[in-house]
C-alpha cells in the first residue's frame, strides 16, 4: 500500500535523537531554542512559542486575544479540521461557521455577511491543504470592524501569499507539528505574533509564574526533529509541488474529476493534493483496493459535526459528498508517482 502520507527522516534527525539521549538534557534545551528562533525567523514573525499540538497553539491563541464567553463571537470556516471548532469552544467563545470557496478556505462574501450578522470579535482563516485564504480581502473586512484574525496554518508551512509566508499575515497565528504535516515531529504546535502585548499574554498561559499556567510545552526529541525538517522543508515543498504538478498535468481532462487549483498570488504547498468526482466512494474504494492510499478529506462540515450556528454552506456540504485524496508527500518515488497516474487514470475511465 503506498500511504497517504509518510513522513521522511534521515541521517541529522537520527543523529540529534541520540545526541539529546546522551545529554540528558531532553527538555527545555538548546533545541527547543534553535528550533523557536528558526521557525520564527523562516515564517518572519517576531515571536515563537512552541507547544504540544496544533489543537493546544489554536486554544492558547484564542485565550490570547480574549476569547472567553459566549458573547465572544469566532467565525469559521464549514471545511476544516474539527480541531478549528473545537478550540474555540473550549476556550469558552461561540463559533458561526461559514461556507468556503473554490480554493477550499474562507469565502470572502460568506464572512462580509457574518460579520454584519454576528458582529465577531475574532475570525480563523484556515489555510486548508497548503494554500493560503484570500488575506488581503479578509483583513480588509476585519480592519473596518476591529476583528482579530488568528490564522490556522496548522495544514500550510511554507505556504505563501503574495510573497509573504502565511502566519506572519495576521495578528496571530497556530501551527501543528502532526506526524501529517509538511513539518513533522510527531506531535507538536507553535503560536505566532509579532505584538509584543499578544506575546506577553502566551506566555501567562504556558509559563509557569506568578499566574495559572498550562504544561503544553514541547520535547528536545520534537525539537530537534522539528528543526531538521524545518532545514529540508523548501525541498520537500518543492517536491510536492512538481508532483502535484505533474498530477494536473496527467488529469486535467479525466471525465467528471475536478483537479486542486493554485490561485494567483499564492503559493500552494500541497499538505494534501485533493480531487473532487461525483462518485467519490467508489473511486477511494477501488483506489485502495489497487494499493493507493486514497483518503476522504472531510466528511463532514464543522456545523454538522458541532451542531454550531452557520450560515448557509452549500458548497462545503457539497465537498463532503465529493472531495478525497491521494498521496503526494516528497517520499514518493518515480514508480510509485507513474503507478498512482496510471490506476487513477484507470479507475475515473472505468467508473
Amino acid at each position: 500500500m503506498i500511504p497517504i502520507i509518510k513522513p521522511v527522516f534521515g541521517k541529522e534527525e537520527e543523529n540529534t535523537v541520540l545526541e539529546i539521549i546522551k545529554s540528558g538534557q531532553i527538555t527545555r534545551g538548546k533545541w527547543t531554542i534553535k528550533f523557536k528562533t528558526a521557525f520564527r525567523d523562516y515564517i518572519g514573525s517576531g515571536f515563537c512559542h512552541p507547544v504540544c499540538s496544533g489543537t493546544a497553539a489554536l486554544y492558547i491563541s484564542l485565550k490570547a486575544i480574549g476569547i472567553e464567553k459566549k458573547e465572544d463571537i469566532v467565525i469559521v470556516p464549514a471545511f476544516s479540521f474539527m480541531a478549528t471548532i473545537d478550540a474555540v469552544i473550549l476556550a469558552g467563545g461561540t463559533p458561526v461557521v461559514v461556507d468556503v470557496g473554490d480554493d477550499y478556505c474562507i469565502n470572502v462574501n460568506a464572512l462580509e455577511e457574518a460579520i454584519e450578522k454576528f458582529s465577531p470579535k475574532a475570525v480563523i482563516p484556515v489555510h486548508l491543504f497548503g494554500q493560503s485564504a484570500d488575506m488581503d480581502r479578509i483583513k480588509e473586512l476585519c480592519k473596518e470592524k476591529n476583528i482579530l484574525i488568528l490564522e490556522d496554518a496548522a495544514q500550510a508551512h511554507g505556504a505563501e501569499y503574495k510573497g509573504k509566508k502565511v502566519g506572519s499575515l495576521g495578528d496571530i497565528a497556530a501551527f501543528s507539528f502532526y506526524a501529517s504535516k509538511n513539518v513533522a515531529m510527531g506531535e507538536g504546535g507553535a503560536i505566532l505574533t509579532k505584538d509584543p502585548n499578544l506575546d506577553e499574554k502566551i506566555s501567562n498561559w504556558i509559563e509557569f509564574g506568578n499566574h495559572p499556567a498550562l504544561n503544553l510545552r514541547i520535547t528536545e526529541f520534537q525539537a530537534g526533529i522539528g528543526y531538521w525538517q524545518l532545514q529540508k522543508l523548501e525541498k520537500y515543498n518543492e517536491k510536492r509541488r512538481s508532483i502535484a504538478q505533474l498530477y494536473n498535468r496527467e488529469f486535467e481532462d479525466l471525465p467528471g474529476l475536478e483537479i486542486p487549483r493554485e490561485f494567483e498570488g499564492r503559493k500552494h504547498v500541497y499538505h494534501i493534493y485533493a480531487l473532487r468526482h461525483p462518485k467519490r466512494d467508489e473511486i477511494v474504494e477501488k483506489l485502495v483496493q489497487e494499493g493507493i492510499g486514497a483518503r476522504i478529506y472531510y466528511e463532514y462540515t464543522l456545523h454538522q459535526l458541532r451542531n454550531a450556528e452557520h450560515l448557509d454552506c452549500p458548497f462545503a456540504e457539497q465537498l463532503t459528498r465529493d472531495i478525497f485524496a491521494i498521496p503526494v508527500h516528497p517520499a514518493l518515488t518515480d514508480n510509485e508517482i507513474d503507478y498512482i497516474i496510471s490506476t487513477v487514470k484507470k479507475v475515473i475511465k472505468n467508473i
